[in-house]
């Protein structure tokens, strides 16, 4: 495993987290505990010790498996997790205090310090932020009191896909240590201002969705169906698997493999590639996954900076 310091915050963390949302079994279609407990144990075991997760992931379901795994084990290990706004998402025009009102932000940290079983939640993160909240202050008095007392260790926020520039102007204001967004070879957007902006300010920078929810693993295929209850049933339907699917086949060109696991690997090192990312946590819902992904360090899986260029060039068209 590497191993890199996540912005101002000088937290030692594993360059591979684990992305807890499918753990939370609600919107990835079914999911045994089971299988969740051994995911988490076996990435721990490989060195992983960042896990980050929300309230919302289940109804706290998937913080309530973490904090039992916890519980059993001696390692340090890192938890994020995130605070839903009121609305979901939140219109444009919403106020943060009326998104995020003190009284939900305190609620929500101490249901989720319950549910994790520890005493200090090392990141909170706001799971939305819109621009227009940059000049009200009332989350941030709210969450350093409960820095002050001890509950919570360090303060992010978790932009929505598309919408990473909505963050910066907060991070100009020293407000916040880092930023959760996503980054992967078919979404390179934040390269283009937030990168830039959050390494000026030593911003750690959090790439979720590096393996585009599954799509950039190779596994999926024209005749891809997903179970009851997985978002992607409507994020992959029709002409939205067509064109997944041909932008696929170019990345596997480029990368030279049609290996599934080597794509994963190459996916990933992508998403870490860029100096302003501190950590990338790709979803774990097994072991398998687990080994998979915490093991793209070895020698045989290392992508060359020659594939890492043209991976950029991948989408450059539509950032710039």
């Amino acid at each position: 495993m590497e191993y890199r310091i996540l912005g101002r915050t000088n937290l030692k963390v594993s360059a591979i987290g684990f992305g807890a949302w499918a753990i939370g079994g609600d919107m990835w279609g079914p999911q045994n505990d089971k299988t969740s407990t051994a995911a988490i144990n076996k990435a721990i075991d490989l060195g992983l010790n960042f896990i980050d997760t929300a309230a919302g992931y289940g109804d706290g379901h998937s913080e309530k498996i973490i904090g039992k795994v916890l519980k059993t084990r001696k390692e340090r290990i890192y938890t994020a997790t995130k605070i839903p706004p009121l609305m979901w998402p939140p219109p444009p025009s919403t106020r943060a205090k009326d998104a995020f009102p003190k009284d939900s932000i305190v609620q929500y940290v101490e249901q989720s310090l319950k549910n994790l079983q520890v005493d200090c939640i090392d990141l909170i993160q706001l799971h939305s932020w819109r621009k227009n909240w940059t000049d009200d202050t009332e989350w941030y008095e709210t969450l350093t009191k409960l820095k002050k007392a001890g509950k919570i260790n360090f303060i992010g926020v978790s932009v929505h896909d598309g919408l990473e520039d909505e963050a910066l102007g907060l991070i100009e204001t020293g407000r916040v240590d880092t930023i959760q967004v996503v980054y992967n070879i078919l979404a390179q957007t934040p390269q283009k201002n937030l990168f830039p902006k959050a390494l000026k300010h030593n911003i750690g920078i959090i790439a979720r969705v590096p393996l585009a929810y599954g799509a950039l693993s190779g596994k999926f295929t024209s005749n891809t169906t997903f179970p009851s209850g997985d978002f992607r049933s409507g994020k992959y339907a029709g002409n939205g698997l067509k064109y997944i699917l041909s932008e696929i086949e170019r990345y596997k060109k480029i990368v030279r493999t049609d290996d599934k696991e080597k794509l994963v690997s190459a996916a990933l090192h992508f998403a870490l590639a860029h100096k302003a990312v501190s950590l990338t946590i790709p979803g774990i819902r097994n072991a398998k996954q687990a080994e998979e992904n915490c093991s793209i360090f070895e020698n045989e899986k290392a992508i060359s900076k020659e594939i890492i260029n043209k991976l950029t060039e991948f989408t450059i068209q539509k950032i710039h």
